[in-house]
């Protein structure tokens, strides 16, 4: 077992307090919005075996069949395959879908025979793997999630009375499924700056009065989702986009499983996340980077439907699954009360354990005893054996299936 030293990455988007509160850390006063644990190549967590430091990484690197177990490594390769993160929203990050692996590959592929660089800021395939995630809220988590079905999206942009969504709500009202969301998530991309931004404000302008005028409404929590990126991106076409899509507000506990294809963006709030260990997004707004429109509408799955939240199923040994149809990652949950049974975890596969409240012991199969204080975190190689855990607590478990 192994104490991990984790990387905190500060983007704009950030909380200034949510981290730092988990870490036990004083706040710079600049936003921290990430907190990665794993090993990618981007900012590996780091471990101390007696010599120092060293990158998580590269203890894979030299060992992998040690570390990570010979059937893991048959199966996904000689890297750890999945991310964990904590990600603490403040401000609304950007409108995205992630390629399937095929998609993935293909793009990369092409982008290399391109001689595009990956650090090239239109460059869509930064590598060849594709990018499932599911973030787990640890409080009220909001976002953006799938598409909306298009005639209930058509009677909501009708009730706010824009005229510039007008030719949208035709679109929507007149078309079969698939076509009316890709036509009009084409249609909002392609609309001129000067147009997106008077539209946007009198979008702003709807939705806040919509909300002072009917504040317990059912479509309050979507009007607030909507004039939140409306008032952090104005003039950005993403907003328009937006309002294709489901608005989902979870509560602690509660997570969201993203797929290929799927457009999403987190508006607030803070969770645990664990994707393939994979950097490609393509972005249809809500950003000042680069949204490659051809390329997106190749990716985003035209379907709409509830957006599933997840609530946790009860597994073995006290265990609290989220289950997902993918096994580069699995991502649990354990409930520890000082006067309730041991847990155990088995060490088939490698393992990242996060402690998120109270204080958790780990006792490995030669006695050696770990603690975890909330916000530390532990990475569990694979010994085939079991793993104790006792205290009290709320522990999350990243590994794969096997």
């Amino acid at each position: 077992m192994d104490r991990l030293a984790n990387t905190v990455r500060p983007y704009a988007w950030g909380s200034t307090s949510a981290i730092p509160a988990l870490l036990g850390t004083e706040g710079t006063g600049e936003p921290q919005a990430e907190l990665w644990l794993g090993a990618h190549p981007g900012d590996s967590s780091r471990v101390d075996r007696g010599d120092g430091e060293v990158e998580l990484s590269e203890v894979i690197a030299a060992d992998p069949v040690g570390e990570l177990g010979a059937a893991a490594v048959a199966h996904f390769g000689p890297t750890l395959p999945f991310l964990l993160k904590v990600l603490a929203a403040e401000l609304p990050l950007s409108l995205q879908v992630h390629p399937s692996r095929a998609q993935a590959q293909q793009g990369f592929a092409a982008e290399e025979a391109a001689g595009i660089p990956v650090g090239a800021g239109h460059r869509n395939y930064k590598d060849a793997n594709h990018k499932p995630e599911l973030i787990c809220a640890l409080e009220e988590f909001d976002g953006f999630c799938g598409f909306r079905e298009p005639l209930e999206t058509a009677a909501l942009m009708e009730e706010l009375a824009v005229p510039g969504l007008a030719p949208l709500i035709d679109l929507l009202r007149t078309k079969p499924v698939g076509p009316a969301l890709r036509e009009t998530l084409a249609t909002v991309l392609a609309i001129d700056s000067v147009v997106v931004e008077d539209t946007v404000a009198q979008l702003a302008a709807a939705l806040d009065a919509k909300l002072a005028a009917e504040p317990d409404s059912p479509r309050a929590p979507a009007w607030a989702g909507y004039a939140t990126a409306a008032r952090h991106y104005p003039g950005d076409p993403g907003v328009l986009a937006a309002l294709l899509l489901n608005v989902v507000r979870l509560r602690a506990g509660e997570a969201l499983y993203l797929g290929a294809g799927v457009p999403h963006a987190y508006l607030h709030g803070t969770g645990v996340e664990i994707m393939a260990n994979s950097d490609n997004v393509l972005r249809c707004g809500l950003t000042p980077k680069h949204v490659d429109v051809p390329e997106l509408l190749k990716v985003v799955r035209f379907e709409a439907g509830d957006p599933g939240v997840l609530r946790p199923r009860a597994g073995a040994d006290g265990e609290e699954l989220f289950p997902v149809p993918i096994d580069e990652f699995r991502l649990s949950r354990f409930e520890l009360t000082e006067d309730g049974p041991v847990r155990r975890v088995d060490g088939r596969a490698a393992q990242i354990l996060l402690c998120t409240e109270g204080c958790v012991l780990l006792t490995d199969a030669a006695g050696e005893k770990l603690e975890l204080a909330k916000g530390q975190s532990a990475y569990l190689p694979a010994t085939g054996s079991d793993t104790e855990l006792s205290g009290r607590g709320t522990l999350f478990r990243a590994t794969v299936t096997l």
